[in-house]
């Protein structure tokens, strides 16, 4: 089952598809794409995603405030939170985390922000989903304090093998995206290659970082496939290995997407 892990259905540049989501999305499934998972990054989008997650029967939802957002955002009540997350489209919480590379003077804030997501995650029993850049030992450091009940994952991994091993042995999940596939990834196609098959994701993160061949275009959900048919040749395996097991993986990690919400 090839699914979407993660993508922003709300922030798709839908120029190549006369402007249509549904005609995006059946692009999408005519290339094999089965679930999309869309990421709620703000108290601003909340509605938004939920309203796609309820239109849609193969589209399901997050909630979060991105690290990016708490500055222009605020961080989010703990109350306000928990009401969100209690809808049954939401299968997840985030995205969150922490992001120095281009906010460093917001460290303090994002931390009170990734803390309270994380305290959501202990009260729900719902998955977080992290964004980590240049934060390594803070966002790892926050994770083995908070000592969730159940598995995260850090998604749009582009950290190096250490970092997966260290979130890996917490019981998180790794999530590849097209940048995996860009010429300078060395390292990360290191980690694709080493991160254990029961643990693995794919995403597009769309509209952002499209996958080679389709550089210098918006992403769009159709291409999480060429992720992981690029994952499965960095593997030695079949195409249809990498979605079986992906898929599996997307299933165990967000059981609502199985049960329907």
């Amino acid at each position: 089952m090839l699914i979407d892990s993660h993508c922003h259905l709300d922030r798709l540049d839908l120029s190549a598809h006369e402007g249509s989501l549904d005609k995006a999305l059946a692009a999408a499934r005519a290339r094999g794409v089965e679930r999309f998972l869309c990421i709620g990054v703000s108290t601003a989008n909340a509605a938004a995603v939920k309203s796609l997650a309820e239109r849609y029967t193969d589209v399901y939802c997050t909630i979060g405030v991105h690290p990016l957002d708490t500055a222009t955002d605020t961080v989010p009540a703990l109350s306000w939170l928990l009401e969100e997350l209690n809808h049954p489209r939401v299968v997840a919480i985030g995205e969150t985390g922490l992001d120095y590379h281009y906010q460093p003077e917001a460290a303090q804030l994002q931390q009170e922000s990734f803390r309270l997501h994380l305290e959501a995650a202990q009260i729900t029993g719902k998955p977080v989903i992290v964004h980590t850049r240049e934060a390594r030992a803070d966002t790892l450091g926050m994770l083995r304090e908070a000592d969730l009940p159940q598995a995260g994952v850090l998604h749009c991994f582009t950290e190096d093998w250490p970092t997966a091993a260290a979130a890996l042995d917490m019981g998180f999940y790794i999530s590849l995206s097209g940048i995996v596939t860009f010429r300078n990834a060395d390292s990360l196609r290191d980690v694709a290659r080493r991160v254990p098959a029961d643990r693995l994701l794919v995403e597009t993160d769309a509209p952002y970082l499209a996958p080679v061949p389709h550089r210098g275009k918006s992403n769009l959900p159709e291409y999480v496939r060429d992720v992981a048919e690029f994952i499965a040749q960095l593997r030695g395996v079949s195409y249809e290995t990498i979605t079986s097991q992906t898929g599996a993986n997307f299933q165990r990690l967000f059981p609502l997407t199985v049960s329907g919400g």
